[in-house]
């Protein structure tokens, strides 16, 4: 994790000019009055200090927990520069879901501007990304492979780029982008202005950083790993037969939306026949879904037509629904770093959130690797409906991987389609 002996700079946490809201921050007034009308009164503590040094041209490293309202950190900055010079601003994001939900945040600082915006993303028609291109958009929201798709035919000209933006960029590696994301980059002008932005940054990142970015600066608003404060959360420790028998219980105890993770597509699918079965309406998000499907289960979610929604991890950058009551693992993650981006999705905004999670007694080291990241252990719960289990013991001498050592996970081009 970056430190202050380190390029890039940290620059400290304080609150100074929390109290004038987004004044002070050097935001253009018709932009101020754009925030008033959608109701932004109080900046959030990463738009508090990224926004200024954005602002003034800085490359931008923003380290904050999710639901803390990084995209308008660098939509903000975004919209002011590219109201004062030529060129396009580009924001890269790892899921369709996420890109989608970017574009419609930006539209509304960018179009009282006249700035028209495309979203390219995987799933969706080419022939109607083709016409938003050719209406020249001034904001590019994109997903790499998407991108790179339509600088193959010429729709798209990164030359003009003056503003990049990663968002999420640990999961965009993690994904396997890391060969698209260096395709691009060598077609992009250096003087640019980049911002990253993620909840976590792992030290494979860092490289990436020195080589394209420009003395960045390093706003950390929570240690990398770090948890939503308002979150509660728990473990319960049980037999892989007993899970479905766990979750009916639990949904029956709580009353309002869940989000449920599964580690697998497959799994996904199974599990929401068997919510179903329970007299829980619910759907599943995950890579085999159509971008239609997705975006239907999506949108039934959040209108409350499914009170459950079943998704892999590549929904937990992309789903920004207000009101989830809880979080339930059903998988663990196959990443610990996915744990921080599954929980982050309720207690948003400042509202209150729990977070359930699901272990089986031979998931002791998994287990370890979230709490050494998040730095706190996680509470043990049991239901007295549902037979209590132990972490069984690994041997020393065991050739299982060590609790703390790092895991072994499928090459990227497996990870990419879950």
């Amino acid at each position: 994790m970056p430190n202050r002996a380190n390029n890039p700079s940290i620059v400290p946490q304080g609150v100074s000019g929390a109290s004038e809201g987004f004044y002070g921050l050097g935001i253009a007034p018709k932009i101020l009055d754009i925030l008033e009308r959608i109701k932004f009164k109080v900046p959030t503590p990463i738009q508090l200090k990224a926004i200024p040094l954005a602002i003034q041209g800085k490359d931008v490293i923003g380290i904050a927990q999710t639901g803390t309202g990084k995209t308008h950190a660098f939509a903000i900055p975004m919209v002011q520069l590219l109201a004062q010079k030529q060129g396009t601003g580009l924001v890269l994001a790892p899921t369709r879901e996420l890109a989608i939900q970017i574009d419609e945040a930006v539209q509304g600082l960018a179009h009282p501007f006249g700035m028209k915006t495309a979203c390219l993303i995987g799933g969706a028609p080419m022939d109607e990304q083709v016409q938003a291109l050719r209406k020249n958009p001034r904001i590019i929201i994109a997903t790499p492979g998407r991108l790179i798709d339509h600088m193959g035919h010429w729709n798209v000209l990164p030359d003009e780029v003056v503003m990049l933006v990663f968002d999420e960029a640990d999961r965009m590696f993690d994904m396997g982008f890391a060969p698209q994301i260096d395709k691009i980059l060598r077609f992009m002008p250096k003087e640019r202005q980049t911002m990253l932005f993620s909840a976590t940054m792992p030290k494979e990142i860092m490289g990436m950083t020195a080589k394209h970015m420009k003395l960045p600066l390093c706003v950390e608003i929570a240690p990398s790993g770090s948890t939503v404060e308002l979150v509660t959360q728990e473990l319960f420790i049980v037999k892989r037969e007993a899970k479905i028998k766990l979750l009916g219980k639990l949904l029956a105890q709580y009353h309002g939306p869940v989000l449920l993770f599964s580690r697998t597509k497959y799994n996904a699918r199974k599990i929401t026949r068997q919510v179903n079965d329970l007299g829980h309406r619910a759907a599943e998000i995950h890579s085999n879904r159509s971008l239609s499907q997705r975006r239907q289960a999506l949108d039934g979610f959040k209108s409350g037509r499914y009170r459950v929604l079943v998704a892999t991890d590549i929904a937990s950058r992309g789903i920004d629904v207000s009101g989830i009551e809880v979080v339930i693992n059903f998988d663990l993650p196959e990443d610990a770093e996915n744990y921080v981006h599954r929980i982050g999705r309720t207690a948003r905004a400042g509202h209150k959130g729990h977070a359930i999670s699901f272990a089986t007694p031979d998931q002791k080291s998994d287990v370890r690797d979230i709490e050494k990241l998040i730095r706190i252990s996680l509470p043990v719960s049991k239901h007295p409906l549902v037979p209590a289990e132990k972490f069984s013991e690994i041997p020393q001498n065991h050739s299982a991987p060590q609790a703390h050592s790092k895991r072994h996970y499928p090459p990227p081009w497996k990870r990419h389609h879950r």
